[in-house]
C-alpha cells in the first residue's frame, strides 16, 4: 500500500488545481515508486499535457523534458509562478504577459453589472498570478526548492525527438499518453524513446488494456492493448511473466475500488468524450504497467 504517496499526491495536485484522469492516481503512484531516487535526474514526461507528473517529478529535484505534441506555449501562470520553466526551443514558451493579454484588456461600462464584474474579477486574478510569477522569479536564487524546480517545454510529437541528444536521458514515463498514437506509429515512438534513453535506463510507462483483444475505445480516443501486442510493440520477451492471467479479478477489485469512484474528477460529467462518459463509474478497461531498460 502506499497510502502516503497517494495522499501527497492528492494534496499536490490540489495546490495545482488539478484533477486526475479515472485511474491516473494508480499510474502515478507505480510510475513513482519504480523510479527510486528522483533528485538530480534528467528524466522525459512523454505525453505530459499539463498533467501533475511533470510537476511533482520536477517538486522532487529532477530536471523535466515535457513533451507533447498539443502546444503548451502559453502555459498558465500558476504553474510558472512554481518552478522553473523554459522552452526548449524559443517557440515552445510564450513569454509570461502573452498568457495574459485577453484578461489585461481594461473593463469598459456597458454589458450587465454580472459581466463587468466577471472582467474586473479576471482582471485582477491575472494580476496577482503576475505579481506571484515576478516575485519567485525574483527570489528563486535564494530558494532551493524553487530553483532545483525544472521544466522544459517541448511541443513535438514523440516519434521525432529530433531536439533531444541520443542516450542523454536517465528515464522516461509516460502516463496512459502512448495509447493515443496508432499502433503502427507507437513503435516508431517506442524506437525514439529508447534512442533519448542513456544505456541502462528504463522507461516507465502506464497503457491500458481492456483483455485478450486489442480494441479502440472511441470515448477516450485511445487502444486497449492485449498482452501479445504490448509484449510485441514493446518488444518484451514472450517469457516473461505478466499478471494478465488475473485480469478479470484485477478487474473486479477496481471496479469495487471507492477510493476512486467517489472521488471521480469533475471533468467527467461534463462531457462523454472521455474514459467515464458523463461521469458514470463504469470501467472499460484497466490500467497495465510497462518497464523497459534500455540494452547497456
Amino acid at each position: 500500500m502506499q497510502r502516503e504517496l497517494v495522499a501527497q499526491i492528492r494534496e499536490f495536485a490540489k495546490s495545482l488545481k488539478l484533477e486526475f484522469g479515472w485511474h491516473y492516481l494508480l499510474d502515478i503512484t507505480w510510475i513513482i515508486t519504480q523510479l527510486g531516487k528522483i533528485s538530480g535526474k534528467r528524466l522525459v514526461d512523454a505525453g505530459a499535457g499539463i498533467g501533475i507528473m511533470q510537476w511533482y517529478l520536477a517538486s522532487q529535484g529532477a530536471e523535466v523534458t515535457s513533451i507533447d505534441r498539443l502546444t503548451r506555449a502559453d502555459l498558465p501562470l500558476r504553474f510558472r509562478s512554481k518552478f522553473r520553466i523554459e522552452g526548449l526551443r524559443p517557440e515552445d514558451l510564450n513569454p509570461p504577459l502573452s498568457t495574459l493579454n485577453p484578461s489585461l484588456s481594461i473593463p469598459t461600462p456597458g454589458g450587465t453589472g454580472l459581466e463587468l464584474s466577471v472582467k474586473i474579477t479576471r482582471l485582477l486574478k491575472s494580476l496577482v498570478e503576475l505579481t506571484v510569477y515576478y516575485f519567485n522569479i525574483y527570489n528563486q536564487g535564494k530558494n532551493k526548492k524553487f530553483s532545483k524546480s525544472k521544466v522544459i517545454i517541448y511541443n513535438q510529437d514523440l516519434d521525432n525527438l529530433v531536439d533531444i541528444k541520443s542516450n542523454s536521458m536517465d528515464a522516461v514515463v509516460a502516463v496512459s499518453a502512448l495509447e493515443h498514437n496508432s499502433l503502427e506509429n507507437l513503435e516508431h515512438v517506442l524506437a525514439e524513446i529508447m534512442r533519448v534513453l542513456k544505456p541502462g535506463a528504463p522507461l516507465i510507462a502506464t497503457l491500458v488494456t481492456a483483455g485478450s483483444e486489442d480494441r479502440w475505445h472511441e470515448p477516450s480516443n485511445g487502444w486497449c492493448l492485449s498482452e501479445s501486442s504490448l509484449k510485441r510493440i514493446f518488444q518484451i520477451n514472450r517469457t516473461i511473466e505478466s499478471n494478465f492471467s488475473r485480469y478479470d479479478e484485477l478487474f473486479s477489485m477496481l471496479g469495487n475500488c471507492a477510493e476512486l469512484r467517489d472521488k471521480l474528477a469533475g471533468f467527467y460529467f461534463k462531457s462523454g468524450d472521455n474514459g467515464m462518459p458523463w461521469g458514470e463509474w463504469s470501467p472499460q478497461y484497466q490500467p497495465v504497467g510497462i518497464y523497459k531498460v534500455k540494452p547497456k
